[in-house]
């Protein structure tokens, strides 16, 4: 099933799980799906990938709008919204198998961990995010921003401690103890959002790339409210002046307001490296002096007279 709708069907368990609602759900579902069949009208035009998706969402809105609960309605839009036309109703099916699975079986133990399936890197990544889209969609636009900020620090602490990366990257320790060590660190000290999203960032990402998986998490929190992460990385501290001046710029160049994340680097040397998404930006000293480096021995290889030793020669020896 679609990644991402594998994700944001988690974060939805969840919510339904603490209201007691997945039985129901799930019924609901079932109910959805049986009526889309059951009329050849409505399956042509759910099945149709040239209708947009926003038609296609306003056709189940106008029958499921006061009949269905809203975590439904959520997640009908969200299945038309990212699975392919033709696997729309299957989708629903899924979910409802799901749901009543997750309504039957006992609290979650340590015993249990209810590891999610292992995907690549991009179904990790595009699984976690649809479980932030879940999270994020009812929050305010400050508790976003807040929520962006608490997993860009915590991805930099993650970073920066060899044996906390360590443990959350270890692909033998249960799920559960990953989360409870994040847990130990974020509860009482972050969002109740930022909590659930960094321990999902454990279960349905890869281990091996956790720091990358946070990283994905602040972008999504960006995208969120309307904004473009911007990674920068300094060899010293950037004034409030030079990061306006910055942002404005990287605004222009991307069509997006930016939010800069800066770090610094002392190994840089001097200027910066800027990062947002594709596209990288290194001004940074280090690198301009990695590039005369390689622009003398380039030289160096051309001129020189056979058979005289090179200076890349006399290092190898």
């Amino acid at each position: 099933m679609n990644p991402a709708l594998q994700g944001y069907l988690a974060a939805m368990e969840e919510s339904l799980a603490a209201g007691g609602g997945l039985a129901d759900a799930g019924v609901e579902l079932h109910a959805v799906a049986d009526l889309v069949e059951g009329n050849n009208a409505l399956l042509l035009a759910v099945n149709d990938g040239s209708v947009p998706v926003s038609s296609r969402r306003a056709v189940l809105d106008a029958l499921l709008t006061g009949k269905a609960r809203p975590e439904v309605v959520r997640l009908v839009h969200q299945a038309v919204s990212v699975v392919p036309a033709g696997e729309v109703v299957s989708s629903f099916r899924w979910m409802a198998s799901r749901l009543d699975v997750a309504a039957s079986r006992p609290p979650a133990t340590a015993v249990e961990p209810f590891d999610e399936d292992i995907l690549g890197r991009l179904g990790s990544r595009n699984r976690v995010s649809g479980y932030a889209a879940a999270v994020f969609e009812p929050l305010a636009i400050t508790d976003l921003e807040e929520i962006e900020d608490q997993l860009f620090r915590f991805a930099r602490t993650v970073e920066a401690d060899r044996a906390l990366r360590h443990a959350l990257g270890d692909r033998d320790l249960p799920v559960v103890v990953r989360q409870d060590v994040i847990g130990t660190l974020l509860d009482g000290k972050a969002l109740p959002a930022t909590v659930r999203l960094a321990k999902y960032a454990a279960r349905g990402g890869r281990a091996r790339d956790i720091v990358a998986t946070l990283d994905a998490l602040v972008e999504d929190a960006a995208r969120a409210r309307g904004w473009r992460v911007a990674r920068v990385q300094a060899a010293s501290e950037v004034g409030d002046v030079q990061q306006h001046d910055l942002s404005e710029a990287l605004a222009v160049l991307t069509g997006n307001l930016v939010d800069l994340q800066v770090t610094v680097e002392p190994s840089l040397l001097g200027g910066v490296v800027v990062q947002v998404g594709d596209l990288l930006v290194d001004s940074s000293t280090r690198h301009r002096l990695d590039e005369l480096k390689e622009h003398v021995l380039a030289s160096e290889e051309a001129y020189r007279i056979p058979g005289t030793p090179t200076r890349r020669d006399a290092t190898d020896g």
